[in-house]
């Protein structure tokens, strides 16, 4: 299967201005091209913004000067919310660095959440979602709250949540950050599982032994990329 360009970051300029009207530049003429089933790391030095590049191409963030292509449609000067929520929850899923877990929800809610935006039946939603939920060996956790859980099982359960609306592409921010060497090995074989069934990975991390799961590291250095 022939690999096709799902991601053009096109001179990616983003700035902000102080109080006294000084601009602040974070991101400096950035040009990216993500491919379909790339798995690729972003590591930075300080400084360089690394989660407002992630943001922006999550459609978090909306950019001083920019082109930007998914899946070669411009979508740079979209500016309806319905749209772009709706590329968030079924093109590209976040997987946060904080896991972002509702915390009066047990598991399978959670992971039911984003279903609900897509109108999936609820039999074949709470089908679907008990068995990733068992895929991940989270089957006895169903109906725990994010508090009752280990940092380890709350990254499976935001996982299962990414997994579920089955997405193309997985951002991924810090996924290790609060993980031992042990659990943090399990993620990054998940995610190289998932990098091997079509899905594209986009990940920032700090650490070296992380990053090398990938197949392609891109460093930010000042704004810029020095890859």
């Amino acid at each position: 299967m022939k690999k096709e360009t799902i991601i053009k970051l096109q001179d990616i300029y983003k700035s902000f201005y102080l109080s006294n009207k000084k601009e602040i530049k974070i991101l400096n003429w950035i040009n990216l091209e993500v491919k379909s089933w790339d798995f690729i790391a972003l590591m930075w030095e300080s400084w360089s913004w690394k989660s407002t590049t992630l943001n922006i191409i999550a459609c978090l963030f909306q950019l001083t000067k920019w082109k930007y292509f998914l899946e070669w449609e411009d979508i740079s000067t979209l500016d309806d919310d319905d749209i772009l929520s709706y590329i968030r929850n079924k093109k590209m899923w976040f997987i946060f660095q904080q896991f972002n877990l509702v915390s009066n929800l047990s598991s399978l809610e959670n992971v039911i959440l984003p279903g609900i935006y897509l109108w999936i039946w609820k039999k074949e939603r709470i089908n679907k979602w008990k068995k990733l939920l068992n895929d991940l060996w989270l089957g006895n956790k169903l109906n725990s709250k994010p508090w009752e859980l280990s940092g380890w099982e709350r990254q499976r359960v935001a996982i299962a949540r990414a997994l579920i609306n089955d997405p193309d592409i997985f951002i991924a921010d810090e996924p290790t950050w609060s993980l031992d060497s042990k659990n943090s090995i399990e993620i990054m074989e998940l995610l190289k599982k998932l990098n091997k069934e079509w899905k594209t990975i986009i990940m920032v991390t700090h650490a070296k032994d992380v990053a090398e799961y990938a197949d392609r590291i891109i460093y930010l250095k000042d704004g810029r990329i020095v890859e």
